[in-house]
């Protein structure tokens, strides 16, 4: 009788051999339960790439961006243009019928370049394309007159120091990449002040020039004098280092009014689609809202703004309805360093356990080729089960690393994070540049890049349990 009731007993048992019970009682999934889950979105995000792709949805986002870009032009911390920005898309976002759409007021930097010039005097009449670097101080109002030294790389100019006395120090440094080439133009001004020159010309962090410069931050150090410092184009800073080398000597006059303003008002940008199961829970999908004060700002990073606008604008015309809340983040104040992004985190932070994943495009809307993922390894290996569904536009791969200022304070924190990798072949040909318009943007690159972005936050937001951390 006891062998029956043992048999009875163990016939009430949940089927889950080789499986072990958790404190609340239920099974963990193995991996193969995650894919089999997965697998299940397949017909979802077909549905995804059909409309942004090919149905109705299609260059939508190319659409609004263009309207919006060209309506208001560049968006630089402080100005009256970025505030025109932010109530335009306060505006958009509710009339698309989106929830808890709202604005989140932070500080930002408010910097003006004013009047700025440079010619050469000497060894023949020259004007300079120059474009002042974010935070440069002013020249005096009569401006700089002074001799040139041309230096390609910083350990040149320790090395030459004492020429550098009084002079203006022109930067001719290779490009490499961004992240190894645009310490010159953060750390050119210190450095040139270090050994006593008068102000600084960075050659433009750019991979590709037509005589255009190429602006961006740079910062001072407190115990070190504030000079002035600007970009010249390629074609300027490798002319003037040519003269140099033929025993020339080069004067230029420059002249910068740029003047730094008190922290202005400013918000990050909110809207959602809440979830239908465990709505405390986010998904955060973002790109920021400013940009530099030249051209339209319609690459960097009007794209990575409305592709995620996109995904949430998809995800309402299909009726879905995700178990976690799908939040968009149109970030202030990006390029003066994550300023509006620092300050959402400290907002934030205290329910850093709910961000499933934090997620930003801010490198461009070229054609996609993947997904840059940092978290742990279980982690990844979701994410690159949930990149297969991708597999109809062939947009497959997950690379190492992330890039993202306005995430970096929640992956530094543990929270995975994600970021849209495109064709860069061309993205520092315009960055930071006059060239920065629609005229860099394709529709059918957008389609493409707002498709991987749904699907992947979409299924995320609506698998049934978070990302491992």
């Amino acid at each position: 009788m006891k062998y029956v009731f043992l048999i009875f007993f163990m016939n009430l048992l949940p089927h889950y051999t080789g499986k072990s019970l958790r404190r609340d009682h239920s099974y963990p999934k193995t991996f193969e339960d995650i894919k089999n889950e997965i697998a299940g979105y397949t017909d979802i995000a077909k549905a995804i790439i059909d409309l942004a792709v090919h149905g109705k949805a299609q260059n939508r986002s190319y659409e609004r961006l263009a309207e919006f870009a060209d309506a208001i032009g560049p968006r630089l911390s402080g100005s009256k243009n970025l505030d025109a920005a932010i109530k335009y898309m306060f505006s958009a976002l509710q009339k698309d019928g989106l929830e808890n759409v709202h604005l989140e007021p932070v500080k930002v930097p408010h910097w003006e370049r004013g009047e700025e010039f440079a010619m050469m005097l000497q060894p023949r009449n020259h004007s300079i394309a120059i474009l002042g670097l974010g935070s440069s101080v002013a020249t005096p109002p009569e401006g700089i007159t002074a001799e040139v030294i041309v230096v390609a790389s910083f350990d040149e100019l320790h090395r030459r120091a004492q020429e550098a006395k009084g002079k203006i120090v022109v930067y001719n440094e290779p490009f490499i990449s961004y992240g190894e080439t645009v310490r010159y133009r953060s750390q050119g001004a210190v450095e040139a002040a270090k050994v006593g020159a008068v102000a600084s010309l960075i050659r433009s962090i750019a991979s590709f020039s037509i005589h255009s410069p190429h602006t961006g931050w740079q910062n001072y150090q407190s115990d070190v004098p504030r000079i002035p410092t600007a970009c010249i184009s390629v074609e300027d800073a490798e002319m003037m280092s040519r003269m140099c080398a033929r025993g020339a000597k080069i004067i230029v006059h420059l002249k910068m009014g740029a003047k730094t303003y008190s922290d202005s008002p400013s918000f990050n940008t909110v809207a959602e689609i809440v979830g239908s199961k465990y709505p405390e829970q986010i998904v955060l999908v973002s790109g920021h809202l400013d940009s530099w004060d030249v051209g339209q700002g319609a690459m960097d990073d009007g794209g990575g703004a409305f592709i995620s606008w996109e995904a949430l604008s998809l995800i309402k015309d299909l009726g879905l309805r995700p178990k976690r809340t799908l939040r968009l983040v149109l970030w202030t104040a990006e390029e003066q360093g994550g300023i509006g992004a620092e300050q959402y985190y400290q907002l934030h932070k205290e329910n850093i356990s709910n961000f499933d994943i934090v997620m930003e495009s801010d490198e461009g809307t070229f054609k996609p080729s993947g997904l840059g993922f940092t978290g742990n390894a279980k982690a990844r290996d979701i994410v690159k089960e949930i990149m297969t569904l991708l597999q109809p536009i062939n947009v497959t791969d997950v690379y190492d690393y992330a890039d993202g200022t306005d995430i970096e304070y929640w992956m530094r924190n543990g929270v995975p994070g994600a970021s849209l990798r495109d064709d860069l072949s061309k993205y520092f040909w315009f960055h930071h540049s006059q060239g920065d318009t629609m005229t860099v943007q394709d529709p059918n690159q957008m389609n493409l890049c707002a498709a991987v972005w749904t699907v992947v936050s979409y299924v995320i937001a609506d698998m049934e349990e978070m990302l491992p951390r």
